[in-house]
């Protein structure tokens, strides 16, 4: 809690103040004096690749509190790659300012980021090691695979594909509906073998993810 004190000039009423408005959360000063573990949440509305993150971040705190230490969650930019303009590599960087300035801005002691897809775990890696905290990434994971014609359907290889036939004429335009509803069944990242399951992969064989 005494780490990266706003400058007031007094850093004993910087410290004051800043455990004055926490308490108003409810911390108690026996909370405040364990070491804290900041839990980034990149949960929004607009990105279903991180629809678990409300679960996954409890689970976290969980963890955190049963090793003695003090789980405090912030927000940070959400990327979705359907769902940015013009393009989501776009706010990639962005997102890694956003994440690295709220670690150093924030006391904590080490930090949880959880994210997903090929734009956001790397942007949180970058940020993480900029700042040189000890860090764990939790990767959201893959969603279900969808089925159509008793075929199993991948996203995002089939949607392309599929796509593809119905502008041929292959497909009609009820048929794509009902693919439409069917690629994506569930809440996760592309459960193909693509760049986000890649990045979760590699992020594991870095040692920054929990096997």
């Amino acid at each position: 809690m005494r780490k990266g004190l706003t400058s007031y000039g007094d850093a004993g009423f910087s410290l004051f103040l800043r455990k004055a408005f926490i308490k108003a959360m409810g911390y108690s000063d026996d909370a405040l004096n364990r070491p804290i573990v900041g839990i980034t949440n990149t949960y929004s509305d607009y990105n279903p690749c991180h629809g678990n993150v409300p679960a996954l971040i409890e689970a976290a705190k969980r963890g955190v509190m049963l090793s003695g230490a003090m789980p405090m969650v912030f927000p940070t930019i959400s990327i979705h790659e359907s769902f940015a303009h013009p393009t989501s590599m776009f706010l990639r960087n962005l997102m890694a300012m956003d994440t690295e300035e709220m670690i150093r801005a924030q006391p904590m002691d080490a930090v949880i980021v959880i994210g997903g897809c090929d734009k956001t775990l790397p942007a949180q890696v970058m940020a993480a090691a900029s700042v040189d905290l000890p860090t764990v990434v939790i990767p959201v994971g893959p969603m279900v695979v969808g089925h159509h014609k008793g075929e199993v359907l991948g996203a995002c290889t089939d949607c392309r594909r599929l796509w593809g036939a119905h502008r041929a004429g292959e497909i009609d335009e009820r048929e794509i509906e009902t693919v439409n509803g069917r690629l994506a069944p569930s809440v996760g990242t592309c459960m193909v073998m693509g760049t986000a399951s890649t990045m979760a992969c590699v992020i594991e064989a870095m040692g920054l993810a929990l096997p």
